[in-house]
């Protein structure tokens, strides 16, 4: 059941040295390709990057949070275009989180790595970087990157406990009944 993903699922930043299986990727790819978005307009496009030294280099996109992935043996680039739809953010955020499920369903453990409105340095964005690094066309934007692999790491699930249940609200906000 789908709960039960969503109840193991866990970010996963610590992979085996083993690659992921082309059968495996082109799922994974599948189900962000069946990615909802607004109006249909998918402006959206994914890098699958299994390239080790490519791997290495977007690691370095940001000075925090991202080093892990140079240790992933597969890392998918999620990026859209901001001029074909306003609500590029979201479309772009919802294909990440299904290429995070899709990766556990597949028993792979994956992370985000948020890139939009992040820094590389000074001078430039991490988009930036990794759009120069990729040849992303001009204008295009990146969203995130998705390290995914064999995970070397088994967190346990959040517990039920864990869980922040006074963040609903019924029917009005604060109204707990």
């Amino acid at each position: 059941m789908f709960i039960d993903l969503l109840r193991s699922r866990r970010s996963i930043r610590r992979f085996k040295d083993r690659p992921v299986e082309a059968e495996k990727v082109e799922l994974i790819m599948e189900a962000a390709l069946r990615s909802p978005s607004s109006r249909g307009g998918n402006p959206w496009k994914f890098i699958v990057v299994n390239d080790p030294e490519t791997i290495r280099r977007l690691s370095t996109a940001k000075p925090h949070g991202a080093s892990f992935l140079a240790k992933a043996p597969l890392a998918i680039v999620v990026c859209a275009d901001p001029g074909k739809s306003d609500v590029w953010v979201e479309d772009a955020s919802i294909a990440s989180i299904i290429l995070h499920l899709a990766a556990t369903d597949l028993g792979l453990g994956s992370c985000w790595i948020q890139l939009r409105k992040r820094n590389h340095d000074e001078t430039r964005t991490a988009g930036e970087f990794a759009a120069e690094l990729l040849g992303l066309p001009a204008g295009w934007a990146v969203s995130t990157i998705m390290a995914i692999g064999y995970p070397a790491e088994q967190p346990a699930p959040h517990p039920q406990t864990s869980l922040q249940r006074d963040k609903v609200s019924v029917n009005r906000y604060g109204n707990k009944e």
